[in-house]
C-alpha cells in the first residue's frame, strides 16, 4: 500500500497522528504527579532555593553534573533540572554545559553582588541566624558586618530588645528601620526596646556594604561586645577573606574593636579565598554553620576555634568535633 493510499484511507492527518501519542503521554504524566505514582518523591515537595542548593552542592562536590544524573537524584523532571541550571547559571556560580554543569572557577578578586547572593543556602542562612540571635544578650552593643547571612540575622535579631547595632550594611540597617516605619505607621507605640541602630557612612560595595575611610573611622571609634561577621571565604591558610580590599581593611577595625567575634557562615564558604585576608582564624572566638560542613573541616575548626556551633544539629554532635 502505497502511502498515498494508506493517507487516504485514515480519516486523520499526520499531525493529528502525530498529536494523539503526545495528548496520552502528557495526560498520563499529569495523572501520575497527582496520585504520586511514577517519578514523584518527598524531593519533589523541596521549595526551588532547597532544591538548586543542592544541586549547587552536588556540582562543587563532584566538579560538574550531568541532568539526567540530576533527574534520577532529585526526582523530578529533566525540564526542572535544567530551569535550575538556569537559575544558576544567572546567579554566576555553575557553566551550563552540554548536558549538564560545571563550577564557575572564581578569580580572588570577583565579587559577587547582594542580589546574586541572596538566592543561595536560603534555609542554612535562617538556621545560622537562629542560633547566632540567641548569642547576643539583651542590652549589649554588637557589630554586624555586611552579607546576606548578616541580613538573615537582622531579622532575627528584631526580638532581642535593647540592642545597640552598629553595621555597614544599608540592607542590614534597613531591616531595623523597616520594623519602625511599620510599627509607626500601623499607629502603633514605638516597641519598648526596640535597637538603637548606627550605620556608618562610606563607599558602597556590591554587595551593599559601607567601606573606605569614612567606615573606618567610625567602626575604630567604637567597641562591640560581640561582633557577627559574614564573610567571603573561611580557611586554615587564609583565614577570613574578602575580594574586596576596603572591606577588608574596614573588617579589620571591626575585629579589633570587638571583645568577641562571632563568624555566621554558611558551609561553602569553607576552602573559599578572596583576594585579601583581614582575620585569622585565632582571632575569631565562635563560628556558626550548618550541618553541611564537613567532618574533616570541623576537625581542623575544632583545633583553632574555642566554640562551633552547628545550626539544626543538636550541640553533642557539634561538639564531637
Amino acid at each position: 500500500m502505497t502511502g498515498r493510499a494508506w493517507r487516504n484511507r485514515n480519516p486523520r492527518s499526520s499531525g493529528d497522528l502525530l498529536s494523539v501519542p503526545r495528548a496520552k503521554m502528557a495526560a498520563r504524566a499529569t495523572r501520575a504527579d497527582r496520585k504520586g505514582t511514577g517519578r514523584v518523591s518527598d524531593n519533589q515537595n523541596l521549595l526551588a532555593e532547597q532544591r538548586r542548593a543542592l544541586i549547587l552542592d552536588e556540582v562543587r562536590r563532584r566538579g560538574g553534573v550531568r541532568v539526567n544524573e540530576l533527574t534520577r537524584k532529585l526526582n523530578v523532571s529533566d525540564m526542572t533540572v535544567r530551569r535550575d541550571l538556569d537559575a544558576l547559571a544567572r546567579m554566576g556560580v555553575v557553566e551550563k554545559v552540554h548536558g549538564g554543569a560545571v563550577p564557575v572557577a572564581e578569580a580572588s578578586t570577583y565579587e559577587p553582588g547582594f542580589e546574586a547572593k541572596s538566592g543561595l543556602e536560603l534555609s542554612a542562612k535562617e538556621d545560622i541566624a537562629k542560633a547566632a540571635a540567641a548569642m547576643a544578650a539583651p542590652g549589649t552593643a554588637i557589630g554586624l558586618a555586611g552579607g546576606t547571612t548578616a541580613f538573615a540575622l537582622a531579622q532575627q535579631l528584631l526580638e532581642v530588645p535593647d540592642l545597640t547595632v552598629v553595621t555597614n550594611s544599608v540592607r542590614v540597617a534597613d531591616v531595623f528601620y523597616t520594623a519602625q516605619r511599620s510599627a509607626a505607621l500601623g499607629g502603633a507605640a514605638p516597641r519598648p526596646g526596640a535597637a538603637t541602630v548606627v550605620l556608618t557612612g562610606g563607599v558602597r560595595t556590591p554587595s551593599d556594604t559601607l567601606v573606605g575611610p569614612v567606615a573606618d573611622a567610625a567602626v575604630r571609634s567604637l567597641h562591640f561586645d560581640v561582633l557577627f561577621l559574614g564573610v567571603h571565604g573561611i580557611s586554615v591558610e587564609a583565614g577570613l577573606s574578602t575580594p574586596n580590599l576596603a572591606e577588608a581593611e574596614t573588617n579589620r577595625h571591626f575585629v579589633r574593636s570587638a571583645r568577641r567575634v562571632v563568624v555566621v557562615a554558611d558551609h561553602t564558604k569553607w576552602g573559599t579565598v578572596g583576594l585579601s585576608s583581614f582575620a585569622s582564624l585565632d582571632q575569631v572566638d565562635a563560628l556558626v554553620t550548618d550541618p553541611g560542613l564537613p567532618a574533616g573541616a570541623r576537625a581542623e575548626i575544632a583545633e583553632y576555634l574555642p566554640e562551633l556551633v552547628v545550626a539544626g544539629e543538636p550541640a553533642e554532635a557539634a561538639s564531637e568535633f
